[in-house]
């Protein structure tokens, strides 16, 4: 591998890595604070994407889709929670597995009835459809730039939240003890609400901005949903810290391994998490 390949294919595993840190954020946030095995969260990932395809349709507009299509989301999300998830929190994982389970049926089936089986691809924006030299030979899309700026802008507001609001110190609280936050008087079914709410809305807008660069088809959440809970295992659950460094050694982990071991590429991921989990069984930024 010369010296450009080998550039391109970092920086396209970075971009990939920012992508999946947002979906894994969500999931370990929903999972490090309610408790809540979310099977359902790659189902959100893909209704983003074709949110965003049915609305750039509409409005002829990438960006302006997108603007419309988080509201939507967001308030799916709180719909979810407060008709479902919310009985959820002091059962048994294995109904949280099964609820979540019927969830993903359900969206399949409603994507279905609205958009069919078709594959369908969003255009790129005008104004990112060009390319930067690399080398002599390589160059490199500006969505994708695009993609890992936005990624990684998003990823330090979702660290200033966290780490410096007031919103941020009660959800750490929660992720903590729960029942001390109750009784400080936080309403904690307002919070849970805002977390899972948050969460849809960082795996819809992952797959939204996921669409220019993969197409758009049925299903398309469930590979992003299970290297989503690999990330969340390797960085240590309810680490959003974690989830970041744990998104980018898998973006590594799996474009080097489709380009270097394309037989054995997926190999390649649950190998790395397998050595992480022997050296740290609790992830790497998971507690002891």
């Amino acid at each position: 591998m010369d010296i450009s390949v080998f550039l391109v294919q970092l920086l396209n595993s970075i971009q990939y890595g920012f992508l999946l840190f947002l979906v894994a954020s969500g999931l370990t946030l929903i999972f490090g604070i309610m408790g809540i095995i979310n099977l359902a969260h790659g189902a959100f990932y893909m209704l983003g994407a074709y949110l965003v395809f049915w609305l750039t349709g509409i409005t002829s507009n990438f960006f302006v889709a997108i603007v419309l299509g988080l509201p939507i989301m967001l308030l799916l999300g709180y719909i979810v929670e407060r008709t479902a998830i919310s009985f959820l929190y002091k059962r048994d994982h294995l109904y949280q597995v099964l609820l979540t389970y019927g969830l993903i049926l359900i969206f399949n089936e409603m994507q279905k009835l609205l958009w069919g089986t078709n594959f369908y691809s969003v255009p790129v924006p005008e104004i990112l459809k060009g390319s930067i030299p690399l080398t002599e030979n390589q160059v490199y899309p500006h969505y994708r730039l695009f993609i890992s700026m936005v990624c990684l802008a998003l990823a330090g507001v979702l660290y200033a939240v966290i780490g410096k609001t007031r919103l941020g110190m009660m959800i750490r609280a929660g992720a903590v003890n729960r029942e001390m936050v109750q009784a400080l008087g936080i309403n904690v079914g307002r919070l849970f609400a805002i977390v899972f709410s948050l969460g849809v809305v960082l795996a819809a807008f992952a797959g939204m901005i996921a669409a220019p660069v993969s197409s758009v088809y049925p299903g398309m959440g469930d590979q992003i949903l299970i290297l989503s809970f690999v990330v969340v295992v390797i960085g240590g659950i309810g680490s959003i810290k974690g989830a970041f460094i744990g998104a980018m050694i898998i973006g590594l982990a799996d474009t080097f391994g489709k380009v270097l071991l394309p037989d054995i590429a997926s190999v390649a991921v649950y190998a790395t998490m397998a050595v992480i989990l022997i050296w740290r069984p609790q992830g790497l930024f998971g507690k002891a």
